[in-house]
């Protein structure tokens, strides 16, 4: 979902700084929303993965798209990569802040739906320009 919707905001903003600060906002805020987390780390890696060589290779590497959905996304490699904590804590905001983080509210199905959608309308949006 942080891909998606960075990719969107990104599309939106037309601009790859506007849409690398957006992205980043968006996963603070992303996290904050009630939410399941997907249950396979691979399956939302390698969807990850796709969806930003997809955008890549459609939209260019340096389109407005693409990096607001990698600034969404980079958050959360300290989930995947072994990085640096200093102080023991995680580095992103949202990610150490007690309780900003909470389970429940929106399934990980309409999530993978809504991403698919958003994904969708970027894609879209790329071909017709």
């Amino acid at each position: 979902m942080h891909i998606a919707s960075g990719a969107a905001a990104g599309a939106l903003v037309r601009s790859p700084t506007a849409a690398a600060l957006v992205g980043a906002t968006l996963h603070f805020f992303g996290d904050r929303v009630p939410h399941e987390d997907v249950a396979s780390k691979r399956f939302e890696i390698w969807c990850g993965v796709a969806g930003v060589f997809v955008l890549a290779a459609t939209r260019g590497p340096l389109d407005p798209a693409t990096v607001g959905a990698v600034a969404s996304a980079a958050p959360d490699l300290e989930h995947v990569v072994r990085l640096p904590r200093p102080g023991g804590r995680k580095l992103f905001p949202s990610h150490r802040i007690p309780g900003w983080h909470r389970p429940g509210g929106i399934s990980a199905e309409a999530q993978l739906f809504l991403a698919g959608a958003l994904f969708g309308a970027v894609f879209a949006a790329g071909f017709r320009r």
